[in-house]
């Protein structure tokens, strides 16, 4: 498998409109377009698998720099997820101000 990573998609770009613009390179495994978890819209970036690496380079050559929508859109190989370190948004248990307490 080779994985892609597409970036600069416009927003209405679809799962399905994303596989047949790279469909004319090869076969593509998948196609997904990342959208945000809350709101379910486009984050303009997704990831295309091919299944014969020589057909996903090809694609990634071609398509790279290329015109979608208006936008050109940047197609590279996707780099495996690194562990990212869990944000702490701070606190750490119980609430209040803190310090000393005052018995009035």
């Amino acid at each position: 498998m080779y994985k892609l990573f597409v970036g600069g998609l416009p927003f209405s770009t679809t799962d399905d409109e994303l596989a047949e613009l790279f469909a004319a390179h090869g076969t593509v495994a998948s196609a997904k377009v990342i959208t945000d978890r809350d709101t379910g819209r486009s984050k303009g970036f997704g990831f295309v698998e091919f299944e014969n690496d020589d057909e996903g380079k090809a694609a990634e050559k071609a398509l790279n720099g290329s015109d979608l929508g208006g936008r050109s859109i940047t197609v590279n190989e996707a780099r495996p997820k690194e562990d990212r370190p869990r944000r702490d948004f701070g606190g750490g248990g119980g609430g209040g101000y803190g310090g000393q307490r005052n018995s009035w």
